[in-house]
């Protein structure tokens, strides 16, 4: 009598732990996984917090770099259900090879391409031309191959016919915030950047803006990926982000919001 009785009060806890278990899976938040340009930092951040304020039952995780990098990590299977680049390559990419929810994928902001100088620079550079003056030493730009703000840089500097020039003096970065921080600590003497980057910081300054016609439009693409473990949060959050509240934190960091 004394064994059954053992053995149905470990039954009985084994039990409770279990339901205790399930309780606890329950209430704990689903994760949403974002991959970000780099450059989308700190207005996403801003964004996350007031959707997770009203959506408590979940919760975002981030994956911010380069456009580039974002891409190659999601097409290696890299856990990510939505995707905000900073150029259309990296997207086109992903949507050639079939990685995108189809009827997801949406344009939603603009940026401009500017050049920076330390705050305190005296190296009189006033112009994208400038960056041939024998007084500079290192640009800082992004990567080409895999960083958006890099590869409109060469496009610049290409229509200026001066990307040889510059590149004998480049360094180059593995994201735009890396190409800002090199500027702002004085490692490189200048550095092309956007504008919405520019603006985060005041140890530099913005002395010219790439005009138009001298890159292709800095367009931001989003979109769900396919094998998306958490399809309705992603889809909600994706209206989320075109909602009145979010647009005003873009335009706060100086994206021009584009209409949907």
């Amino acid at each position: 009598m004394k064994k059954i009785f053992t053995l149905l009060v470990a039954l009985t806890i084994l039990l409770l732990t279990g339901c205790g278990e399930n309780s606890a899976t329950e209430n704990k938040p689903s994760e949403l996984h974002i991959s970000a340009a780099a450059s989308l930092t700190d207005a996403m951040k801003e964004i996350s917090a007031l959707y997770e304020k009203e959506n408590p039952n979940v919760k975002i995780i981030f994956n911010f770099g380069s456009s580039g990098a974002l891409q190659q990590a999601i097409e290696n299977g890299g856990e990510t259900d939505l995707f905000f680049s900073a150029a259309q390559k990296q997207m086109d990419a992903l949507e050639k090879s079939g990685s995108l929810i189809d009827g997801t994928r949406k344009n939603i902001l603009e940026n401009e391409v500017v050049l920076i100088v330390p705050v305190d620079s005296d190296k009189n550079i006033s112009a994208f031309e400038d960056l041939t003056n024998e007084n500079i030493q290192h640009v800082a730009l992004g990567e080409p191959k895999g960083v958006p703000v890099g590869q409109y840089s060469e496009e610049i500097l290409t229509a200026l016919n001066i990307l040889d020039a510059v590149k004998a003096k480049a360094v180059y970065g593995s994201d735009v915030r890396q190409v800002l921080a090199w500027v702002e600590s004085g490692d490189a003497d200048c550095g092309i950047v956007y504008a919405t980057d520019a603006a985060i910081s005041d140890k530099v300054k913005v002395v010219a803006v790439a005009a138009q016609d001298t890159h292709k439009p800095v367009i931001y693409p989003v979109a769900i990926i396919k094998g998306s473990k958490n399809l309705d949060a992603a889809k909600n959050f994706l209206d989320f982000v075109n909602s009145d509240a979010a647009k005003d934190i873009f335009s706060k960091y100086g994206f021009k919001v584009m209409r949907n």
